[in-house]
């Protein structure tokens, strides 16, 4: 029974070699018969047209006509597959730069619009790298740096240093040479003592004390004596309105204000209640007045804020006006200063902003109760200067 068993594993065997020789003849003689059919698994019969009937040998390279700036030229057959790779080429060994030639030199009827899938584009992000400052400069100057487009050396001789520059000493000369300075020439109309106060060069078209002689035609245009502004309060006085300062200290005020016994009675109340301060202190106490004829509670003349209630002994808006004693100027030139501080305050070139939209004040030797219920603004000389919150009586 082993012999048998042996004998059928030997023809076993035997058929086995038998059928993987049989197998290998047969393909030798294919491949030496027909070499084309076996050798179209290489990327350039693919590349030429495997469907198409054509000869293997019509994928060959040429040498390209001269002045071309490749080097060979491969011609392919113009068909779907191969039309759109028409002016490509690739780079071979021993060869050079080889081109891809449809046949007829034409490329493919499809136009690049509609070979190109656009669908997954994005737009473009530009990206601007920051330029360095050079490296290699000499700290004394600026015109000694290097080129930025230029490597710079690693010893370029040229070393970190701090030159004492030629206009040291100098910077107010130069300044001046560039910024001429021009003197601020006196008001003509003011007085020299309040010269210093004066803080608005246009005054009250209504203060005829300050009207010029004649326009100023550098400053302004000369159609401005045709043409006619619309707005009711041009060329008025309007107070800056600072913060905390009540809407009523923008009135401008009556044009009866700068008539004689209106300026005589502001002057009064500058020389008695304050000829002994300074001219801002003369000046504080005649804005508190013309401040009140501004203000809707009170009187709208100075006449009418200086002596109210004049009749009530001790108990008027300003002392002096209801002592009982008889008033007279003793002093001339000091009367002379109020009446000069009175023009310059009702006429705006003089407006002080610490004192704002005050209507009371009081000396620093006096503690009256009203005090605690308004604003305290400044102190100028003995007078404290107050402002109430509802911007009314109190």
């Amino acid at each position: 029974m082993h012999r048998r068993v042996l004998k059928r594993l030997v023809a076993a065997a035997g058929e086995r070699k038998r059928s993987f020789l049989s197998p290998f003849v047969i393909g030798l003689g294919i491949w030496v018969g027909f070499p084309s059919v076996v050798a179209y698994q290489d990327m350039t019969s693919l590349v030429s047209g495997l469907e198409t009937s054509n000869a293997r040998w019509n994928a060959y390279v040429e040498k390209s006509v001269a002045g071309s700036v490749h080097n060979a030229e491969m011609p392919f057959v113009d068909s779907t597959s191969t039309g759109s790779i028409s002016g490509s080429g690739v780079q071979l060994p021993g060869v050079g730069t080889v081109a891809f030639r449809g046949k007829g030199n034409v490329a493919g009827t499809t136009p690049d619009e509609d070979r190109i899938v656009r669908a997954d584009k994005k737009g473009r992000i530009v990206q601007v790298s920051p330029v360095a400052p050079p490296k290699a400069f000499n700290a004394g100057s600026i015109f000694e740096r290097t080129s930025s487009l230029l490597r710079p050396s690693m010893d370029s001789g040229l070393k970190l240093a701090f030159a004492k520059p030629g206009i040291k000493g100098k910077e107010i000369q130069i300044a001046q040479a560039f910024h001429i300075r021009e003197d601020k020439k006196p008001d003509p109309g003011v007085p020299a003592m309040l010269a210093a106060l004066v803080n608005n060069d246009k005054p009250d078209v209504l203060a005829t004390a300050y009207a010029q002689a004649e326009p100023d035609y550098a400053k302004a245009s000369p159609f401005e004596a045709l043409l006619q502004d619309e707005e009711p309060n041009s060329g008025r006085f309007i107070p800056p309105m600072a913060k905390g300062d009540h809407w009523w200290i923008q009135n401008p005020l009556p044009a009866s204000v700068f008539s004689k016994p209106e300026q005589a009675c502001l002057a009064n109340g500058i020389y008695f209640e304050a000829r002994s301060e300074s001219v801002r202190g003369q000046a504080a106490v005649a804005q508190v007045i013309l401040n009140r004829v501004r203000n809707p509670a009170y009187p709208k003349s100075i006449c009418g804020v200086v002596y109210q209630n004049d009749n009530w002994l001790n108990r008027c808006q300003f002392s002096f006006a209801c002592d009982g004693r008889k008033k007279r100027v003793t002093d001339p030139a000091a009367y002379k200063t109020a009446q000069d501080v009175a023009m310059a305050v009702t006429a705006g070139k003089i407006f002080i902003p610490e004192v704002g939209s005050s209507t009371h004040y009081y000396a620093n030797y006096v503690h009256p109760g009203w005090a605690r219920t308004m604003k305290r603004m400044t102190k100028i000389g003995l007078h404290i200067f107050y402002r109430t919150y509802g911007g009314g009586w109190s």
